[in-house]
C-alpha cells in the first residue's frame, strides 16, 4: 500500500484543492450564464457577501465570549456609519484589546 505522506502527496493534495477550487467557480458561471437575472435575483446576490461573512463571523465570536462579541458589534457600528473597511477592523481590534485589557 502506498503511504500518503511527504512533500509530494503536500503538492498532490495542493494540486487537488486547486482543481476543486478552480471548478466551483468555473461551475458558477456556466450557471449564472444560463439564469435570467430578475431584480429579486440581483437583491439575493447582492446580500450574499454580508449573510456569508455573519455566518462565518458570527459563531466565532458568539464561542469567544463577551470581547469578541463586543469587538464584532464595534467593528458592524463603525462600518455601518463610516462605511470604511480599515476603520471598522480597527475599532474591532481595539474593542476587543480593550475589552481583555479589563478582563472580559
Amino acid at each position: 500500500m502506498v503511504e500518503l505522506s511527504g512533500p509530494a502527496w503536500s503538492a498532490v493534495a495542493i494540486g487537488l484543492m486547486a482543481l476543486v477550487t478552480y471548478l466551483c467557480r468555473i461551475g458558477g458561471i456556466l450557471l449564472m450564464s444560463r439564469v435570467s437575472v430578475t431584480p429579486r435575483i440581483a437583491r439575493a446576490l447582492r446580500a450574499l457577501p454580508g449573510c456569508i461573512v455573519a455566518a462565518t463571523i458570527l459563531p466565532v465570536a458568539l464561542a469567544s465570549g463577551l470581547a469578541a462579541s463586543l469587538a464584532l458589534a464595534a467593528a458592524v457600528a463603525v462600518m455601518a456609519i463610516v462605511r470604511h473597511e480599515l476603520a471598522a477592523l480597527a475599532a474591532g481590534l481595539g474593542t476587543v484589546a480593550l475589552a481583555r485589557a479589563v478582563g472580559l
